[in-house]
């Protein structure tokens, strides 16, 4: 039983060469719990092969700006010893769709908004959609407002 898990198993050597990353790396997304090995009876490190699907999609959100604590959450319900189905994976992409769909607007706005902006660093601006488009101390008046109160 065990010689045919392994036949389809990958060392973390193989996982780092065919997921393009350091083997530390993989020791290191292991450690956060992004994914999961085991041992065989000689005590060596083994994946599923799904693992190198996880991986790029840890990568590809890394590049996003993801959070590993966000992207662990969202992968937890992910299978880790078979490959992930088509309902796995729209339930997957489902729980990130609003986030993502929250940071593409952010990035388009800033896009679109960055040369109108003063840079001056206040944050309490009449009109400031890009740093502060809630600032409900901007009637106050300008700068750090909430020190300059309790002065």
């Amino acid at each position: 039983m065990e010689n045919t898990i392994l036949k389809h198993s990958l060392t973390v050597g193989e996982v780092a060469r065919r997921s393009g990353v350091a083997v530390s790396t993989v020791h290191f997304y292991e450690a956060k719990g992004l994914i999961e090995g085991w041992r065989t009876s000689g005590n060596q490190r083994r994946y599923h092969r799904a693992v190198l699907r996880r991986i790029a999609i840890i990568r590809i959100a890394q590049r996003a700006g993801i959070q590993l604590g966000i992207i662990r959450d969202a992968m937890a319900d992910l299978p880790q010893d078979r490959v992930a189905t088509a309902a796995d994976w729209r339930r997957f992409s489902q729980s990130w769709r609003e986030m993502l769909q929250l940071r593409i607007n952010s990035l388009i706005m800033l896009r679109d908004q960055l040369t109108g902006c003063i840079g001056c660093g206040c944050l309490s601006l009449d009109d400031c959609p890009l740093r502060n488009p809630d600032d409900v101390l901007a009637d106050d008046g300008a700068g750090p407002r909430r020190l300059v109160s309790a002065e």
